[in-house]
């Protein structure tokens, strides 16, 4: 009885400027000398609750405590509650719980809100993730290992600045003192990270750059497009792996994905593709690419000779 009467009067406290403590000893059929109680007890699960002195007197909760009501609407309620459910799976943060509560105070939600994050599939990760945040709050240097596009891992020491989830992974974006500039580096192949117990003050006044963490329209910079054509039980995975690109479904049922303006003097980047879909891909066009693909395959296979 006494909890619910403590849960109660900590609304009431949020939702008036100032109370008696008579009003409230009326409220819930109880003598003030108890009310003086259930106060200590609020500032003891540390609540900031103020005595103001006079006529008009009685208790209220400090102003920087509250929330204007006005300031949020249900659905923005909702939606920053989504958001930090969805981070605090990640980096288990209490605050961000406490805040969730703190929110919900403002608007009591009628339903759901109808969306969800699931970022469950980086729960390997979420160590890893952690303790970046903090290096980033604490402004530690990281030291770590990165292992670059052409397979060469380097030692690499970082001021680390931002972390943003784009394209289905994790980036960390730092100033490198080995390149002696700021750069991009992508989670999965960060090795051996360690936060060392050196501090930085970093100098970039200015948001993050955006064409740092902008999103990149195709895979490449040139005046050809490649065509790719996947077969019905690969066009599924197709779909989940190019967004935003011109497709045309064919009447036998496969799928033809379009990239435009690609540089085609180096397809490196396409042989971990067609590698993943099996014989469930085939490139249609430039010929010179589907040339150069055939020559790699080829060197591939006389590894497996004498198999």
């Amino acid at each position: 009885m006494k909890l619910e009467r403590l849960i109660s009067m900590i609304y009431m406290l949020l939702n008036h400027e100032v109370l008696s403590a008579s009003a409230l000893a009326e409220k819930y059929n109880v003598s003030q000398r108890t009310i003086y109680r259930d106060i200590d007890a609020i500032c003891a699960a540390g609540i900031p609750v103020v005595s103001y002195q006079g006529v008009n007197g009685g208790y209220g909760i400090m102003e920087e405590y509250k929330m204007d009501k006005s300031l949020l609407g249900s659905y923005d309620v909702n939606s920053l509650v989504t958001l930090l459910r969805s981070m605090s799976t990640i980096f288990e943060d209490e605050k961000a719980e406490e805040t969730i509560h703190k929110l919900q105070t403002v608007h009591k939600p009628v339903r759901s809100p109808g969306i969800s994050l699931d970022l469950g599939s980086w729960r390997p990760y979420n160590e890893t993730l952690r303790l970046i945040k903090d290096a980033i709050a604490s402004q530690f240097v990281l030291e770590f290992e990165y292992v670059s596009i052409k397979g060469e891992r380097v030692k690499r020491s970082v001021e680390p600045i931002h972390l943003q989830y784009k394209y289905d992974t994790w980036y960390l974006y730092a100033y490198c003192r080995l390149r002696s500039g700021y750069r991009e580096f992508k989670l999965p192949r960060i090795l051996s990270l360690n936060v060392s117990g050196e501090h930085f003050q970093h100098h970039l006044h200015e948001p993050v750059p955006p064409q740092v963490f902008g999103r990149q329209t195709h895979f490449g910079n040139g005046d050809r497009d490649i065509i790719l054509r996947f077969s019905v039980q690969c066009m599924a995975r197709a779909l989940d792996f190019f967004v935003g690109v011109e497709k045309r479904f064919n009447e036998d049922g496969s799928l033809d994905i379009v990239l435009e303006n690609q540089n085609i003097s180096s397809i490196e980047w396409l042989l971990p593709i067609v590698l993943s879909f099996g014989d469930g891909i085939e490139v249609m066009e430039p010929l010179e690419v589907r040339r150069e693909l055939k020559q790699k395959l080829q060197k591939m296979i006389e590894k497996y000779r004498e198999v």
